[in-house]
Parts: structure tokens; sequence; C-alpha cells
């Protein structure tokens, strides 16, 4: 992200008390012990899958995919897919409002992650993020033809990349404007001709009563606290993921008449399904 997106106070932290904290450790402890126990499973087996398989990874994108499903149905959040992930080469692009977007996207398809640089050296989310075959990216211009070049491999080699074109999370009540900048690389005379890009709507609906805003993960909101409260909840709520039709990289003149089909479909299907209510109390 090159910016934070910002606008008015987050929802006020909940007390969590001890039946809280009861949650907390019942959902917290098996969700750990799945996802580490799954880093370790997983990279025990690239051990052997890159030697003999190389840049493919015929195994371990299964493995990041029933570590997230099932982490979702011990963290008590529903999830629920439309449409059909594409199988075609080519990229998803999505909005991002949540940490959880990492879990629901990949428990609906085999995808590796765009992600800032930086994230590379979190703790816990870097190390994960790195074995699960992430393209880290440089907000730098030198490193401009190296990352392009990386993305060319990649998408041609058959690997799905996902990224975030807002540039930022929100608080999941909209979409922003995409950044053209990214959708620059499809558009090479290497690319252009061989790729689609399949726009995807997540959308998270609250458990009832709770703020419409309850998932969001934005501005300079703590990744910890928010695990927490999230763990602590009484009731969960429900993630909808949306795969719009796929969009022909040579259907499109330039880079931004690119980004703004993408978006216009991402904010069709967010604002289509975030009016229709998911969890009635």
């Amino acid at each position: 992200m090159s910016m934070t997106w910002e606008e008015g106070p987050p929802p006020p932290r909940r007390k969590i008390g001890l039946n809280g904290w009861i949650r907390v450790i019942l959902r917290g402890i098996p969700v750990g012990a799945l996802v580490f126990g799954g880093l370790a499973i997983l990279l025990a087996v690239r051990l052997i899958e890159r030697p003999v398989c190389g840049q493919d990874r015929p195994i371990t994108p299964r493995i990041t995919r029933f570590v997230c499903r099932n982490a979702l149905r011990l963290m008590g959040v529903g999830l629920v897919t439309h449409g059909t992930p594409m199988t075609q080469r080519g990229a998803v692009v999505a909005n991002h409002s949540s940490w959880l977007d990492i879990f629901a996207l990949n428990a609906s398809d085999m995808v590796y992650f765009v992600s800032k640089a930086e994230v590379a050296n979190w703790p816990g989310i870097g190390w994960l993020a790195r074995a699960t075959g992430t393209v880290f990216i440089a907000r730098d211009p030198k490193e401009a033809r190296r990352q392009t070049g990386l993305f060319q491999d990649r998408l041609l080699f058959g690997h799905r990349l996902l990224f975030f074109p807002e540039g930022t999370s929100t608080d999941g009540l909209r979409v922003l404007p995409f950044k053209s900048t990214l959708f620059a690389a499809f558009m090479t005379p290497e690319l252009k001709d061989k790729l689609a890009l399949q726009p995807t709507s997540v959308i998270y609906h609250a458990p009832a009563g709770a703020d419409a805003r309850y998932y969001g993960w934005w501005g300079d909101m703590d990744f910890g606290p928010h695990l927490l409260n999230t763990l602590a909840g009484r009731y969960q709520g429900t993630i909808e993921v949306v795969y719009h039709d796929p969009i022909p990289v040579a259907d499109h003149p330039d880079r931004k008449s690119l980004a703004a089909a993408c978006e216009a479909n991402v904010r069709q299907g967010h604002t289509k399904q975030l009016a229709i209510p998911k969890n009635p109390s």
C-alpha cells in the first residue's frame, strides 16, 4: 500500500469479557495450530516440490487452500462464493477490506498474492506470504523493469496473481478508485494478447446487531487487537466472494481503460451484495 485510507474514526473497540477470552482461546489455539502446522507441512512439501517441479506448485497451493478454508470454519466465519474462478492464464483483481481477505480469497481459489515489499518482513504474516508464493513489489522506479519481468514469468507460466488495485484497505463499505499503475504490466506485447483479468468482489456482512464495519481493517488499526476482537465475538458474520466474467486484456487500448472496466465490475458486485442482509437477527 502506498497510502493508508482513513475516513472517520473506527468502531469503538469492544471490551473482551471472560466469555470473550474463552472464545479467543477455543478459536485461536486451533486456528494457530492449523495455520502454522499447515505452514510447516507446506515448507516440508516444498523442499521436494521445488527441485522436482521447479516453478510449478502442483501441491502446496492445495495445502494453502485447505488451511484457509478451515481457518474460517474454526473462526466461525461463513464463506459464500458466486461465479467461477477462471482457469485461463491471467490475474485476479479484488477490493481490499481486511486481513481476512487473504483467507477468503485463498479458500476460494488457488492464487498468488501481489503485496508491498514491507510485508515480507512482518513477523508471522511475512513468513506465510513468502511460503505461499507471494510476489513482493517495491514502490521504486528502479525496480520497475525487474518487477515487470517477474510478473511476465509468473503469469506466462500459469500462476494466477491476485492484487488489490485500490492500494489500501477500507472499512468494507465501499470500493475505492482503482489505481491503474499495476495494470500497465499487463499491456506489454508479451502479455496483452495472452491474458485475461478476473474482477472479484469481496463483501463482508457483520454479525447481527454489530457495526457494519465489524470486519474492516484500515488506517492505523493494529492487527493484534483486531484479531482478538474477531475471535472473541459471540457471533460471526459472512464473507461473500463474487467472481465476475474474465476481461481479455486485448479488449482494452490502455491500462486506464482496463482498470476502469475491472473497477466497474468489482464495484457493481460489491454494491449489489452488500445491500442483501446475510446475518438476520
